[in-house]
C-alpha cells in the first residue's frame, strides 16, 4: 500500500467534513502521517473557486481544531493538497470534471469518502464506475447509517458491491477509532490478569452507556424517522459490545478480529414480542433544564413532523447465548437531553460469597470502568483498608487508574484521525464488515417489530435527568443499579 493516493470527499463542504474530516486530515498532515496521501479533493453541489474554498476551510479549521493545533506554516503546505470540484450526485457531468482533475495528478490509487446521505451511495458508486474513475487501486468509505432497516441496508450494500469489492469497502463507525476502545484489545489479550476473569464465572453484568446532553440539534427531520435505537444502538453500542464480548482472535489481522465480533452478534438472544416488555425501555424527553438552562421537549422543537412514535432514549437488557457469557446481562442505554455527556463501559464483577471484614461495603463491587468520552481513561475500582488506628480493619473504595497521562501531554487524537489513517493505508481492522452490519440490523429489526406488535409505549422523562424511571427499574429487578 505504498502508492500515492488521492482522497475524494463527497459532501466535502458538509457538516461532517467541516467539523471532523478536514480537521483530522490537517492533523495527520501536521504530524507527518499523511505521506501516502497526494491530494484531497472535496466535492459539493455549490460552485466555488479554489480561493474561496481554501478561505472557507481555513476559517473552519480555526473553529474546530483542538486548541494549540493551528500553524500557519502547516496550513501553507496543507492547502497545496486541497482541491475542489462541484458535483451533483445524479449528474454525469460533474464526474467527468472530477476525472479530468484526477488524471492531472500522479496518484494511481483513489479513496472515495461518501459523507452524504446513504440513499446516494449506490448512485455515486455507479456514476464513478460509469465515468471510469474506479480502478484496481480504488476503495470507498461509507458513513453510517447504512439504511434504516435490514432490507435497506442490504440494498445499499448490494449497490456498492457492484462497484467495490468487500476488501475495498470501509464502513466507518467513529467509536471504533477511540483510543480506549482499541485499548480493550490490549487490556484483554495482553494482560494475564484480566483474561481469566473475563467471563460469566467472575463478571456479574456489563453496562454500556452513551449519554448525550444535547437534543436533536437541527437533525429533526432525520431523527423523527430514526430514533435512538436505529441511530445509536445498531452501530455504536453493538460495535462496542462485540469488542467487549468477543473471543480471543487467532491474530490481530482484520479478518480474525472481525470474525470474532461477528460471532458475538450472531449469539445475541432475539428480543421478541414475548420478552420485549421485560428487556427494553423507550423514552422521549420533555422540557426541563440542562446545565442550568431551560430546554424544550422533543415534540416542542421545530423542524420536523410525525415524531409521536420516535424515541429519544432506549435501554436494553441484552443476553449473549454462548459459553463465555451465558447468564450475564449486558445493559445498554443511550439517549438525548440527559444530565451530562459521557460514554462508558462498566464491567462489574461478582460479590464475594463471604466477607471477613466488619462493615464491609459489599455493595461496592469491583468494577472496571472504561470511559470513552469526554475523557478516554480506564480505571479499576477496588476496596482497600481505611487508614487509621482502629481495633478493626475497615474497608474503603479506591480507584486505580490504568491509563497514562497522554491526554494531559497533548498526545490524544480524534477518532477520525485514526480511522482516516487506517483507510488511507488500507487497514480494515477498525471498520465494519458487511455481515456485521446486516446481522446487527437483523437484531434491531426484531426489537422494532416487537415494539409495533406490543404497542410498547414511550415513557416521558425530564430533560437533564438520566432517562425514564422505567430504565432504573429495568436493572433494579435484577438487584442491580446503573453505574453513575
Amino acid at each position: 500500500m505504498s502508492a500515492q493516493l488521492d482522497l475524494v470527499i463527497f459532501g466535502g463542504t458538509g457538516d461532517l467534513s467541516t467539523r471532523k474530516l478536514l480537521p483530522a486530515l490537517f492533523q495527520l498532515h501536521r504530524h507527518g502521517l499523511a505521506g501516502r496521501l497526494h491530494r484531497i479533493v472535496a466535492s459539493g453541489r455549490s460552485e466555488l473557486d479554489l480561493e474561496d474554498f481554501h478561505a472557507s476551510v481555513k476559517s473552519n479549521l480555526h473553529a474546530f481544531l483542538p486548541a494549540g493545533s493551528w500553524s500557519e506554516e502547516v496550513w501553507d503546505t496543507f492547502r497545496q493538497r486541497l482541491c475542489y470540484t462541484a458535483i451533483n450526485a445524479g449528474s454525469a457531468e460533474g464526474y467527468h470534471a472530477l476525472g479530468k482533475l484526477l488524471d492531472e495528478g500522479e496518484a494511481p490509487a483513489r479513496l472515495f469518502y461518501l459523507a452524504t446521505l446513504p440513499s446516494l451511495y449506490g448512485e455515486i458508486c455507479q456514476q464513478l464506475q460509469a465515468a471510469g474513475l474506479v480502478n484496481g487501486d480504488s476503495s470507498v468509505v461509507l458513513e453510517k447509517p447504512l439504511g434504516h432497516d435490514l432490507a435497506s441496508c442490504r440494498e445499499i450494500n448490494e449497490q456498492v458491491s457492484r462497484v467495490f469489492a468487500e476488501n475495498a469497502t470501509f464502513r466507518i463507525d467513529h467509536y471504533l477509532g477511540k483510543e480506549t476502545v482499541q485499548n480493550l484489545l490490549a487490556l484483554r489479550f495482553g494482560n494475564p490478569l484480566f483474561q481469566p476473569m473475563w467471563n460469566n464465572t467472575f463478571v456479574s453484568n456489563v453496562q454500556i452507556t452513551v449519554a448525550e446532553d444535547i437534543g436533536v440539534e437541527g437533525r429533526g427531520d432525520y431523527y423523527a424517522k430514526t430514533g435512538a435505537l436505529r441511530d445509536m444502538v445498531q452501530n455504536h453500542l453493538l460495535q462496542v459490545l462485540s469488542i467487549v464480548a468477543m473471543e480471543p482472535p487467532a491474530s490481530l489481522k482484520p479478518t480474525d478480529i472481525r470474525d470474532e465480533k461477528m460471532k458475538v452478534l450472531r449469539c445475541l438472544e432475539p428480543i421478541t414480542a414475548a420478552n420485549v416488555k421485560e428487556r427494553t425501555v423507550r423514552g422521549r424527553y420533555d422540557a426541563g433544564a440542562v446545565d442550568g438552562k431551560a430546554v424544550k421537549g422533543f415534540l416542542e422543537e421545530a423542524g420536523y413532523q410525525d415524531a409521536e412514535g420516535t424515541e429519544t432514549f432506549v435501554a436494553i437488557k441484552a443476553s449473549i447465548n454462548n459459553w463465555r457469557w451465558a447468564g450475564v446481562p449486558f445493559y445498554l442505554r443511550t439517549g438525548k437531553r440527559l444530565s451530562r455527556r459521557y460514554s462508558e463501559i462498566v464491567i462489574e464483577y461478582r460479590r464475594q460469597p463471604f466477607s471477613l471484614f466488619a462493615n464491609d461495603p459489599n455493595e461496592l463491587t469491583n468494577k472496571l470502568v472504561i470511559h470513552l468520552q469526554p475523557e478516554e481513561t480506564i480505571s479499576l475500582h477496588t476496596l482497600n483498608k481505611k487508614p487509621g488506628l482502629t481495633h478493626r480493619l475497615r474497608l474503603q473504595p479506591v480507584e486505580l487508574h490504568l491509563t497514562d497521562d497522554s491526554q494531559a501531554r497533548g498526545d490524544s487524537y480524534d477518532a477520525y484521525e485514526r480511522l482516516l489513517l487506517d483507510a488511507i493505508n488500507g487497514d480494515q481492522t477498525l471498520f465494519m464488515r458487511r455481515d456485521e452490519v446486516e446481522t446487527a440490523w437483523h437484531w434491531i429489526d426484531s426489537i422494532i417489530a416487537a415494539w409495533e406488535e406490543n404497542g410498547t409505549p414511550i415513557k416521558k422523562y425530564i430533560s437533564g435527568t438520566m432517562g425514564p424511571n422505567a430504565s432504573t427499574a429495568l436493572v433494579a429487578v435484577d438487584g442491580r443499579a446503573w453505574y453513575e
